[in-house]
């Protein structure tokens, strides 16, 4: 009995991160996007040599900081044009020929495998995966930057947006040059109005209550006489939906004190 009072204590309304999972007023708000932006798909003309598209317009897409390039490109194999999104990377304009494939030149603009491009190219919209048509760096501005081949050729080393470091296969394929958009966060919002605009065409998700600032029913944070916690704000990875707010399986917490000290080079004799 005791135990059943204890937890009957705890008990509280389903909090906003379990009301998010559901979707209802919580979904993304897609009625005025563009389309997934994504590169060709791989295909026999691709992975023997080139195939020529033609930039038709260079589009804003509601909701994302980048814009789009829709990329023309004959098919190959019947009577008919493919339309493309590419998402659009700075010096891209219209009347542009695009090449993609692996005999493609190293452009802005061109898309090709990441093991045909030499170390310190910068590039955007990379495969993750061979043939799934673009997964990383494809932010406003982003890039990423080839670090090294493996010496068999197969493996490609890259240095992601945030510094991390991933490495992938080299038949994967990627945009060269950086994505447009840039500096789009160096402009100050001002006003609230201009955040309200920029979350109505993405999704529900601001104004965004503080937890300390609700009631003790509606967040595990909330309560108290005083704007505090009360507890740590690490939670653990397996712990009830309802209980998982704050810092979930942190591994470490606190600010991030020094940087990554560069290797020095070598004083030549």
């Amino acid at each position: 009995k005791r135990h059943c009072e204890r937890h009957q204590g705890k008990m509280g309304r389903v909090i906003r991160g379990q009301r998010k999972g559901k979707g209802s007023v919580f979904k993304s708000v897609t009625t005025h996007r563009k389309g997934p932006a994504k590169i060709r798909g791989l295909d026999y003309a691709e992975r023997q040599g080139y195939i020529k598209g033609l930039v038709k317009k260079v589009m804003h897409d509601p909701g994302r900081g980048a814009p789009l390039a829709e990329v023309v490109f004959r098919n190959p194999y019947k009577y008919g044009l493919d339309k493309e999104l590419f998402v659009a990377v700075e010096g891209v304009y219209t009347g542009q020929y695009v090449y993609c494939g692996k005999a493609a030149q190293l452009a802005v603009g061109n898309v090709m495998p990441i093991g045909k491009m030499p170390e310190g190219t910068t590039i955007s919209s990379i495969e993750e995966k061979s043939g799934d048509r673009g997964k990383l760096a494809k932010a406003s501005g982003t890039y990423a930057i080839i670090v090294g081949h493996s010496e068999d050729g197969k493996k490609t080393r890259l240095r992601l947006p945030s510094g991390n470091r991933k490495t992938v296969m080299s038949t994967c394929r990627a945009i060269v040059g950086i994505v447009a958009g840039g500096g789009r966060i160096d402009k100050p919002v001002l006003k609230a109005g201009n955040n309200y605009h920029k979350f109505k065409v993405k999704r529900n998700c601001w104004p965004r209550v503080r937890g300390v600032a609700m009631n003790p029913v509606e967040h595990p944070h909330g309560g108290g006489n005083h704007q505090h916690v009360g507890h740590p704000t690490t939670v653990a990875r397996h712990a009830p939906s309802g209980q998982k707010v704050g810092l979930i399986a942190a591994r470490r917490t606190g600010l991030i004190r020094g940087g990554l000290k560069q290797a020095k080079p070598a004083k030549e004799q």
